[in-house]
């Protein structure tokens, strides 16, 4: 399933949301820019590899532009392909904004961050003698998903789903469409054991979620309640006047 849209509306514009996609973006065009050896060189020096980030391997002095602790925040700017941007920038564009409308502008920047560094300390606990680096947005993205199904479960989520060679979209409540994504990262995670199949840092993923799942809490503004807020928001919202046969989808 591939979201497309939520019907979760905000009151409030989304510019650290939108200013975390443009730091993504700009970011690759800069990565793309370089020649295949200087990109790799970059991979190495702002990703985060864990057994450096642990003390048990260094980086040549050519690449050790960084503290080895910075990495948990620069490798989370960078991304491994068009695929790989665009996916992420597609999550985080349909749910960090109710996120972001959740908490203000300022404590969503430190929600998000936090999120991912907890992802990426998830991944390396996992293979704290790994040498490759890891880097992209997926961990922090991953507490937003969390975050977003503490507090809107019942959201109706736009999404594509493709049966061979046919694809038809349907509404799916956030629950069922995030609580299927974090179980795909969890079996992936303990079924692969670094979490890493493919490439793809599944731990951090399942980290990111978890971290999302806590923070939220002392994080969110209590105008907005968990496990339910917009179906309590939109049936506090006032009815029209008169009577009326008509039910809105609150029953």
């Amino acid at each position: 399933m591939i979201p497309l849209h939520d019907d979760n509306p905000t009151s409030i514009r989304p510019l650290v949301t939108i200013a975390l996609i443009v730091a993504c973006v700009l970011v690759f065009f800069w990565q793309i820019s370089l020649s295949e050896r200087d990109a790799q060189i970059a991979v190495y020096a702002f990703g985060m590899i864990p057994a450096v980030l642990f003390g048990d391997a260094e980086l040549p002095a050519t690449l050790a532009t960084i503290p080895a602790t910075a990495s948990l925040l620069t490798s989370m700017f960078m991304h491994g392909g068009w695929l790989h941007l665009l996916g992420n920038m597609l999550y985080l564009w349909i749910f960090g904004n109710n996120i972001e409308d959740s908490m203000g502008h300022g404590r969503f920047i430190f929600f998000y961050l936090l999120c991912g560094v907890a992802a990426a300390l998830t991944q390396a606990v996992q293979d704290p003698a790994s040498v490759v680096p890891m880097i992209g947005a997926s961990g922090a993205i991953g507490g937003i998903l969390g975050g977003y199904i503490m507090l809107f479960p019942r959201a109706r989520i736009l999404v594509l789903v493709p049966l061979g060679i046919i694809f038809f979209t349907m509404r799916i409540p956030a629950l069922v469409v995030l609580g299927i994504w974090f179980a795909l990262q969890f079996f992936l995670s303990t079924m692969s054991g670094t979490g890493a199949p493919g490439g793809v840092a599944t731990w951090a993923h399942v980290g990111g979620f978890v971290a999302g799942l806590i923070l939220i809490t002392p994080f969110r503004d209590k105008r907005f309640p968990l496990f339910g807020g917009l179906r309590r928001a939109r049936a506090a919202s006032p009815r029209p006047r008169g009577r009326s046969n008509l039910r809105g989808p609150w029953g």
